[in-house]
């Protein structure tokens, strides 16, 4: 058995019907991650055989004798290393946390491994999630399978090049302002960003608390959905968690593939002038697919977009720079030595132990923050964000999803994006969701003329989270492009 050849739900049955053993399925995984991840650098911290092989038959046990029902029992899954793990290694990808181990797991991790999943390694990613190409780990830069010369995106990169390179078949990541989506279309693979609320953020490391989001990553929307059933719902160690009807349902049920007289929009800014015309090509190719399928798709105008990246990197680093300060180096992770001082403590662990990245945006946090300039920065970003949320809310009593671009672009080379600018940028499409807290999907639609794929995204009005996969799931049932992997040797 290949690993990158089956799907988490196909790996499922076979456990549950005595086809494949669970040992089986995790040593594939962790001889999949012996050969490739030498050249991708997607894992960061990979558990020991010998605990994982006792896990795995915990779990056997227990899909034996009925205890074990869930359709990803048995499944291994790689977790991004900014969520916490009980007893296993979390870094954040950063020298601060280099030798962090948590006392507990974050509940999004404690309820997949309660369906019988089984945690096999912590994935790469930027550091503290900061960053859109995964290659400001300290622990070196993630690579895209399909050209190791090119970035898998970022900052969930580790998770989309794990997946696209065969090492494994889900991944559980966090999107911020589009960490999970824009990785998931430089790679080839579904990513998926819920409804903010719908998965509980406890035991994230947080970047931006009120964008920050824990989503899944897959090879196929049914995967997806099986992961957020297995996921979502109230937690109260997460007073942002939501129950209500919505997040009661199955979305794996409710993957019907019938999209008839669905009204979806195709913003005309993400199809303008800055957008690679492969990329445009591509997602209108998936617009008519959807319209064959019974969809209505008309023009819309979201112009808002030029507001997006100005107030997501004033609310996302305002954010950072406060959730970042308990990185001391007394309570816990990096400590600089010959410290003379308490102040002068902080300022070495601080400047030694932080990234070039986190400590640029930390700096811009505490500047629109501070006395004199949080009215003309922050409060003024958090009054566009209403804006943004409102537009959202009038296009949805229209439509009832958004289809558009992940990214303006597909994946540059390594060290391609030098200017900070063009790298925030490429957000354009992305954080506008994390913004308004809406449910969005990148799954693949094609190539480019490079050969390196493309993704489209599809937005969902608030807690529509079952809707936005079901249009995934309708477009992956009449194409193929989620079912491509790297061809052998393309990654040299």
């Amino acid at each position: 058995m290949r690993i990158e050849n089956i799907t988490a739900l196909e790996l499922g049955q076979k456990m549950q019907s005595g086809e494949v053993a669970v040992a089986d399925a995790v040593t594939s995984a962790l001889d999949a991650i012996a050969s490739q991840d030498g050249r991708l650098n997607a894992f960061i911290t990979v558990c020991e055989r010998e605990d994982l092989l006792a896990r795995a038959a915990e779990v056997q046990a227990g899909i034996k004798n009925g205890t074990l029902t869930s359709p990803l029992a048995g499944v291994p899954i790689a977790i991004k290393d900014n969520i916490c793990t009980k007893g296993l290694r979390t870094t954040a990808a950063s020298k601060m946390l280099h030798n962090f181990t948590p006392p507990y797991s974050a509940t999004a991790v404690e309820r997949l491994e309660a369906a019988g999943m089984i945690v096999i390694g912590k994935l790469n990613m930027d550091e503290f999630a900061m960053g859109s190409s995964s290659e400001t780990s300290y622990f070196g830069p993630v690579k895209n399978p399909w050209d190791l010369k090119r970035v898998p995106g970022g900052s969930s990169g580790g998770g989309a090049a794990a997946i696209a390179g065969g090492e494994i078949c889900v991944a559980l990541c966090s999107d911020t302002g589009g960490s999970i989506r824009q990785p998931a279309s430089h790679c080839g693979v579904v990513g998926f960003k819920p409804t903010y609320g719908v998965v509980s953020r406890y035991g994230g490391i947080g970047y931006a608390s009120s964008l920050d989001q824990i989503g899944p990553m897959a090879r196929d929307v049914a995967d997806i959905a099986a992961l957020m059933d297995a996921m979502k719902g109230k937690d109260p160690l997460d007073s942002t968690s939501l129950d209500v009807a919505e997040t009661r349902e199955s979305y794996l049920a409710g993957l019907t593939g019938d999209i008839k007289g669905k009204r979806i929009g195709l913003p005309k800014e993400c199809f303008g002038d800055g957008v690679d015309a492969g990329v445009k090509k591509r997602v209108l190719e998936a617009a008519d697919i959807l319209a064959a399928q019974g969809a209505v798709i008309a023009e819309i105008s979201m112009p808002f977009l030029d507001y997006v990246i100005p107030a997501y990197y004033v609310i996302a680093t305002a954010e950072a720079s406060s959730n970042l300060a308990r990185f001391d180096g007394v309570k816990y992770g990096y400590r600089a030595e010959g410290a003379a001082s308490v102040e002068s403590l902080y300022r070495k662990t601080r400047s030694e132990g932080f990234g070039a990245e986190v400590i640029k945006r930390i700096l811009l946090g505490t500047f629109v923050l501070s006395s004199g300039y949080y009215d003309a920065y922050y409060n003024k970003a958090l009054k566009v964000r209403g804006l943004i949320k409102q537009q959202f809310d009038a296009l949805f009593e229209a439509y009832d999803a958004i289809l558009c671009p992940n990214a303006p672009y597909t994946a540059p080379l390594v060290g391609e994006e030098t200017d900070a600018l063009q790298r925030y940028l490429s957000d354009i499409f992305t954080a506008s969701v994390n913004l308004a807290g809406l449910p969005a999907l990148s799954l693949p639609c094609g190539f480019d003329t490079k050969g390196m794929p493309v993704g489209a995204q599809i937005i969902g009005k608030p807690l529509a989270d079952g809707a936005v996969l079901n249009l995934g799931y309708a477009l992956q049932q009449v194409t193929d492009y989620h079912k491509q992997i790297p061809r052998e040797g393309a990654a040299v």
